[in-house]
């Protein structure tokens, strides 16, 4: 087993292992969910708000493994491997991480939960740019429309694009820790964009391939 997946691993238990030591100690309902404001809208059972964080990062953490065995390109996964098992550690780490916030909360901290998110969506996205930029032509990881799986041409050209725009966006996320009120918008209209973006570039770029 890969040392990144052994670090998943290790995460997903001692954060079950922490659930059950503070199943006694928290209330009957855990804030789970946050508006834009950063004001609670939303409980779980605290069963379900201990455990189903876990839960979810278990599942992610199978289906990515999956995914990589699967893909009928997964030779072509192999050559950008290494920075697929750091984004995979890098969403359970993120995971935790919005797991821990929620738990202090439930102990009686407070802070605005969406100043608290920003640093690492910032992260996030940053990192989706890298990845994006070392992919491979593949069926589940990267920018995939029928122009960019048609060539490798299209695949390369759009993704070296993409990459740059998914790490602007990571840039730019951070900037909502000044303006929380539009901290939504600065995170998510960036993303958007890139998205719609790269989709249409690499439409643009397949026509112009020798048929």
């Amino acid at each position: 087993m890969k040392k990144s997946q052994l670090i998943i691993l290790a995460i997903i238990v001692i954060s079950v292992i922490v659930g059950i030591y503070l199943y006694p100690r928290v209330p009957q309902e855990m804030a789970s969910h946050w508006n834009t404001q950063g004001q609670v809208n939303g409980y779980l059972p605290k069963f379900w708000g201990l455990f189903l964080m876990p839960l979810i990062s278990l599942g992610m953490f199978f289906l990515f493994i999956s995914t990589a065995k699967i893909d009928p390109l997964k030779e072509n996964i192999k050559k950008f491997r290494k920075y697929f098992d750091i984004f995979i550690v890098l969403i359970i780490v993120f995971m935790l991480y919005a797991h821990s916030l929620a738990l202090f909360w439930s102990f009686g901290f407070r802070f605005n939960m969406v100043q608290a998110m920003i640093p690492a969506l910032g992260i996030l996205f940053y990192y989706c740019g890298i990845l994006i930029e070392k992919s491979k032509r593949n069926w589940f990881i990267g920018i995939r429309t029928p122009w960019t799986l048609s060539s490798d041409a299209v695949w390369e050209k759009t993704h070296k694009l993409g990459g740059k725009l998914f790490k602007i966006s990571g840039i730019i996320a951070f900037s909502g820790i000044f303006f929380l009120n539009y901290a939504f918008f600065i995170f998510f209209i960036p993303v958007i964009f890139s998205a719609i973006y790269t989709v249409v570039y690499s439409y643009i770029e397949y026509k112009k391939q020798p048929k």
